[in-house]
């Protein structure tokens, strides 16, 4: 696997990935190390005044994940009061790449991974990633994904105020994904919940979104 953390303007990626409407990333920043505030770009996010900074409803996440691509783009964004991966969720062949952007604010992507000192919700064999505070604006991280499966990442400033995104890589089954289980025991409330509504956006991308009902 290979990452990269360069300076440079947005990269226009070609991904099939869609928007995945994911509500509630929002609450008072305590910045990591000092990190401080870019100033915010446009960003396509239409924020509908809603306390969560994001126009769905709290039940209202009905936008599809597209068809794995070779590549995927994801805007790290400071909002009116709101800190959210802009898609929530990407899909990427075997291979394939991820850049995360940061448009505003500072921000990390960090792999839920034991070698990140968290609980692993990636593919096992899976290597991490970590792109560490990213704080200047336009600064991008690229990460290449060679196994197959469902990854949880987070902002590691945000990640309590709920900035958690997702990425599938391939056709992976998801009676088969670490990352689709019950959400870590030890984790806050808030962060257990969006993880549950990750999951529920990837079971339904991968055609599995009646597995609460089989249960």
């Amino acid at each position: 696997m290979t990452d990269s953390l360069t300076r440079r303007r947005m990269l226009q990626l070609t991904g099939g990935a869609a928007v995945v409407g994911l509500a509630g990333c929002t609450g008072t920043q305590n910045n990591d190390g000092g990190a401080t505030n870019g100033t915010p770009t446009e960003s396509g996010h239409d924020d509908g005044g809603t306390e969560s900074g994001h126009s769905d409803d709290e039940d209202g996440h009905d936008e599809a994940v597209g068809a794995p691509s070779d590549t995927a783009e994801v805007r790290m964004i400071t909002e009116d009061g709101g800190y959210h991966f802009e898609p929530h969720v990407v899909r990427v062949n075997v291979g394939g790449t991820v850049t995360w952007n940061n448009e505003s604010g500072s921000h990390s992507t960090t792999a839920y991974h034991p070698d990140n000192d968290q609980p692993q919700l990636v593919p096992d064999g899976a290597a991490t990633w970590d792109s560490g505070i990213v704080s200047e604006q336009g600064a991008t991280f690229e990460h290449t994904f060679e196994t197959e499966g469902v990854y949880h990442y987070y902002c590691t400033p945000h990640e309590s105020l709920g900035m958690i995104g997702s990425v599938i890589v391939g056709e992976p089954d998801p009676h088969e994904q670490v990352a689709l289980e019950e959400p870590p025991a030890d984790k806050p409330e808030r962060v257990r919940e969006k993880l549950d509504e990750l999951n529920g956006m990837i079971r339904t991308a991968l055609g599995d979104d009646h597995e609460e009902d089989s249960q």
